[in-house]
């Protein structure tokens, strides 16, 4: 079985659910992808690490990933622990939902692992209307990073690839609803 063919079958056993929810965009669904069940699992969190890598082979010059708490959490970890045992080291960044209460009130962890204009790649576990990774996209560029697009574990193919387009950035999924329930 491939790396791919693994990952599908943990997300199918962890993160699939046929039932109804409302979504974090406030949609109504029948399904739903909790990509974290997935991203915490230890086969799952080195796989989703491998597969985020390689979806960004051939783009030079990324200086780190990250994202919006918590979801891209133990992604961008694992995909900073593979790049780092694969040679080529990319640092993780949190981007937190509101301000650090204390200290330095930071919005973003893991900043000193990061230049000023340093070139990132925002991660999600699940896009659906992509708003949480446009969200994602303007704290990080209001903290001074360049974000060049958005990687995705699952991508429900219900216009958030349109919507992160059309805002000016790409969106590479690793798969989508289709690829999941064929």
């Amino acid at each position: 079985m491939t790396d791919r063919q693994k990952l599908k079958k943990i997300i199918l056993e962890k993160s699939y659910e046929k039932r109804k929810v409302t979504l974090s965009s406030g949609v109504e669904s029948d399904f739903y992808f909790d990509g974290k069940q997935t991203t915490l699992h230890p086969e799952g969190a080195y796989l989703t690490g491998r597969l985020f890598l390689e979806a960004l082979n051939g783009m030079e010059d990324i200086d780190g990933v990250g994202g919006m708490t918590l979801g891209a959490d133990p992604i961008a970890t694992a995909v900073s622990l593979v790049s780092f045992l694969e040679g080529r080291p990319v640092p993780a960044f949190i981007i937190r939902k509101e301000p650090k209460g204390h200290g330095t009130g930071a919005w973003l962890e893991g900043r000193k692992n990061l230049g000023e204009g340093a070139r990132v790649v925002i991660v999600e576990d699940v896009v659906t209307s992509g708003g949480s990774s446009l969200k994602a996209i303007r704290r990080a560029e209001e903290e001074g990073l360049t974000v060049l697009g958005v990687v995705t574990l699952v991508d429900r193919e219900e216009g958030g690839r349109e919507n992160i387009e059309k805002a000016g950035y790409w969106l590479k999924s690793v798969f989508t609803k289709s690829d999941i329930l064929s």
